[in-house]
């Protein structure tokens, strides 16, 4: 099964957190897995997925401008249904724990429904989410850096189980979906 993740990221914080996405989808068996900063993400390629998770830092509670202009070039594929049936998961960082994760969250699922896309988040039960509580996807806070040589605040070591286990999820529903 081909599962494809997809990021923007402008300091780094989100890039860390879609590498642990990949590396929770690459724990499933069979589960082959591609990951391009959105600059490299080729759109055409989206039809030979199983499934997609895409993400971005958050900004003023929405998709940021790269991966709009990405997701906004989805269009012929929409027309034609070829998204139709597959996985779908979101990520995302921000700046401030009421910096619009759920909205931000929200805005990178609708086009995936839209796309007649299926939605995987993180229930309750998963045991990295149970205190966390984020169903939409993974989004995590990552304080801004005061000063240009700051070190970068990276999400933190449970931000990025989440992240993994974001990833496992969207592997097990999509061997599930391949076998019906």
């Amino acid at each position: 099964m081909n599962i494809y993740v997809v990021y923007d990221s402008e300091n780094g914080h989100t890039e860390v957190l879609a590498k642990s996405v990949a590396e929770g989808a690459q724990e499933v068996a069979g589960a082959k897995v591609t990951i391009d900063h959105v600059r490299e993400a080729k759109v055409r390629i989206l039809e030979d997925m199983d499934a997609i998770v895409w993400g971005c830092p958050g900004h003023f509670g929405t998709i940021s401008a790269g991966l709009k202009q990405w997701i906004d070039k989805l269009g012929y594929l929409w027309a034609k249904g070829k998204l139709v049936g597959k996985v779908g998961a979101a990520f995302c960082t921000t700046a401030t724990v009421h910096g619009g994760i759920e909205m931000t969250l929200w805005n990178l699922i609708t086009p995936m429904l839209h796309n007649g896309m299926i939605i995987v988040g993180l229930p309750g039960n998963v045991p990295e989410n149970v205190l966390y509580g984020s169903y939409y996807g993974v989004g995590v806070t990552c304080p801004v850096e005061m000063t240009p040589d700051a070190p970068p605040n990276l999400p933190s070591g449970a931000d990025l189980e989440l992240g993994r286990a974001l990833g496992r999820r969207v592997s097990q529903v999509t061997a599930k979906l391949s076998r019906e």
